[in-house]
């Protein structure tokens, strides 16, 4: 994320542009929550570390996964898509992937479709041709390596020297066996490119992610799980004919299914039956894995991050809370440009990324809106009138020092006042510190000009916000680096709510960082608890901001204008969800804040955010809620000793 600041180019590819996920709340500022005695945790649980990985879909990552007896999940292989192996399988066809036109008014539902005899070929995208000790990873010195990323344990660090692709940016990624061949739908990765090696990385901007899902009413059958209506089966498609867009420039001439430099990228799984992702494999089959989990907007990094710490969107403003138009080319219009297919007319990593949702005159808009109101249950959009929602990633207002960040950028959401989930638990009296790899050197360093500065601004939720960022006793109570998170464990002293973002060198999303060094932070800090005095009292929750624009299987429930979006990996760690189990309540990352709520018997941030909505019931099918908009407070995902 679907992320960092290595460079200052990199910074604008990830924290304008790219690599979490709303309703509408009150769009004034929120009165003061009032003190109150500092509750008592409702079970065990005294700490709650949440480590948010970047850019993974679930089918992405567990394709292949089977679990212990007695359990079931669904995925790629259990729905018939593949074989263990990663060939296809005998329901292959219900991945299979379409080609379509689009070249009036955007649509999230083209008509025209033709499905693909083969997926155009894959691409490297922006993955390392080479190493060098003078940019980002891989490296070529270890001690540089070391120096530049400091949170893996020991055995991890060579995964920071591997994995080039030994192919220049943006061509066919011919590293692919069958690259021409690889039919209509999912595709295994591996063996043919190592699962140590960078790959290209989809596109997962918001209205891009939309039309791959391909939602319509008409699509929906409540007999074969789909009350949505969303068929998954545009994600090539987008890929090749708009990718991440133009920023409103004219479409490149020629124009192949390989000048977006992705190609199917979004089509490629790892296989865990034959060794791949193997401590994601453990912790599954361990612990408790969730196969109903979802990022929580369409679309990338920084508005998932947002959904998270806000359990809403964010809107322009003047910076006081007043809703305010940004600038026109900061508008989404993904209406294609005259003589094209679906080559947007403004959007882009430094352009559109604003949409008024309660205008159903606005470009994009009443692709989303008719939609949901059109579904057998409608869904209210959640749109405040006049508000402009941050749709993808922007600058947060604030640097790390406090001072505005618009004069760095012009891509700079203004600061905030929408209420957070640090106001709740700093009312109750409750600890909660954001732990961001990276942030003493971000301090320092805030135009991204040294290349080993990876911390991800646009992943703070807290950076954002005006109550924070000004006051500097706030930021240093709320914000630190990752080497006192490691500090505060040792010493028995963790926060009760700790957010423990990896550095863009780690966190796992494609081209910037791979799969396996994400998996070396995971294991760092996952033995250092269950080594300390506090295993017995803390719940590790380890997701992913998005699906990064890989292909998922799974159902998606539309809350509203936002999302939900595709599946992505959850697993709790935990004493009290061991046994290898597969939970199937349906949830995306506001559910992690319901949980913390409810343990702490604390308010929702606020009358109108997602953490108001309910906990689903199911009928036959554990998987879609019959009474959405619905989030899981994942407190089912846990076996707590009778009281």
């Amino acid at each position: 994320m679907s992320s960092s600041s290595f460079t200052t180019k990199l910074r604008q590819h990830l924290a304008v542009a790219t690599s979490i996920f709303a309703l509408v709340a009150n769009l004034e500022a929120a009165p003061p929550i009032a003190p109150q005695a500092k509750p008592v945790a409702a079970t065990p649980i005294q700490h709650v570390i949440v480590i948010i990985g970047e850019n993974r879909s679930f089918d992405h990552v567990y394709a292949t996964y089977q679990p212990k007896s007695g359990q079931t999940v669904s995925n790629l292989l259990s729905r018939g898509i593949i074989d263990a192996a990663g060939n296809p399988g005998p329901k292959a066809k219900a991945a299979t992937q379409y080609a379509a036109a689009d070249v009036g008014t955007f649509t999230i539902s083209p008509v025209a479709k033709s499905p693909y005899t083969n997926i155009p070929p894959p691409g490297t995208d922006g993955a390392p041709s080479v190493a060098s000790d003078s940019s980002p990873a891989p490296f070529v010195t270890l001690a540089v390596a070391e120096a530049a990323e400091p949170d893996l344990p020991g055995k991890y660090n060579e995964y920071l020297l591997t994995g080039a692709t030994g192919l220049p940016n943006g061509v066919v990624d011919t590293r692919q066996a069958n690259v021409d061949t690889l039919g209509s739908g999912p595709f295994p990765i591996t063996p043919s490119i190592s699962y140590d090696a960078y790959t290209g990385s989809p596109v997962h901007r918001f209205y891009q992610m939309w039309q791959q899902t391909d939602c319509a009413a008409s699509h929906s059958s409540v007999s074969i799980g789909n009350p949505s209506g969303c068929l998954n089966d545009l994600f090539p498609w987008v890929e090749v004919m708009v990718g991440t867009g133009g920023d409103g420039a004219p479409r490149p001439v020629p124009f192949t299914n390989i000048t977006t430099g992705e190609g199917s990228d979004s089509m490629g799984f790892y296989n865990v039956a034959k060794g791949d992702a193997p401590y994601m494999k453990y912790l599954a089959d361990t612990y408790t894995l969730s196969d109903n989990m979802h990022q929580s907007v369409m679309g990338g990094t920084g508005a998932n991050h947002i959904m998270f710490g806000y359990a809403d969107a964010m809107y322009y403003s003047d910076g006081n809370g007043n809703i305010e138009t940004p600038p026109t080319n900061q508008i989404e219009n993904p209406n294609p440009q005259p003589g094209t297919n679906n080559w947007w007319d403004q959007d882009g990593y430094s352009g559109g990324t604003y949409s008024n949702c309660s205008d159903i005159g606005q470009p994009g808009v009443p692709a989303v809106v008719n939609y949901l109101e059109s579904l057998p249950t409608p869904i209210s959009p959640r749109c405040t009138s006049g508000a402009y929602y941050l749709l993808n990633n922007y600058n947060p207002g604030y640097l790390g020092d406090g001072g505005l960040a618009t004069p760095l950028s012009p891509y700079t959401i203004p600061p905030t006042s929408q209420p957070h989930i640090g106001d709740v638990l700093s009312a109750a009296g409750i600890s909660y510190t954001y732990f961001g790899e990276g942030w003493d050197l971000y301090v320092t360093d805030p135009a991204g000009t040294n290349p080993y500065d990876a911390y991800c601004n646009i992943c703070n939720p807290f950076q954002y916000a005006s109550d924070i960022m000004t006051n500097p006793a706030q930021v240093q109570a709320h914000i630190q680096d990752t080497n006192t998170l490691y500090e505060d464990i040792a010493t028995g002293n963790l926060p009760a709510v700790s957010i423990v973002k990896p550095s863009g060198f780690v966190d796992g999303h494609p081209a910037s960082s791979k799969l396996d060094l994400f998996e070396g932070f995971v294991t760092k800090i996952v033995d250092q608890v269950k080594s300390s005095g506090l295993w017995s009292s803390t719940a590790i929750f380890i997701t992913f901001d998005e699906g990064g624009g890989y292909y998922d299987s799974g159902y998606i429930q539309p809350v509203d204008f936002f999302g939900d979006g595709t599946r992505i990996p959850l697993l709790i760690v935990s004493p009290y969800s061991m046994g290898g189990i597969v939970n199937h309540s349906y949830a995306d990352h506001v559910s992690i804040i319901k949980f913390i709520e409810r343990n702490w018997s604390l308010p929702t941030i606020g009358p109108k955010t997602r953490d108001t909505f309910p906990n689903p019931t199911v009928a036959t099918d554990p998987y879609v809620p019959t009474n959405s908009p619905a989030l899981d407070d994942l407190f089912d995902a846990f076996t707590f000793p009778a009281n």
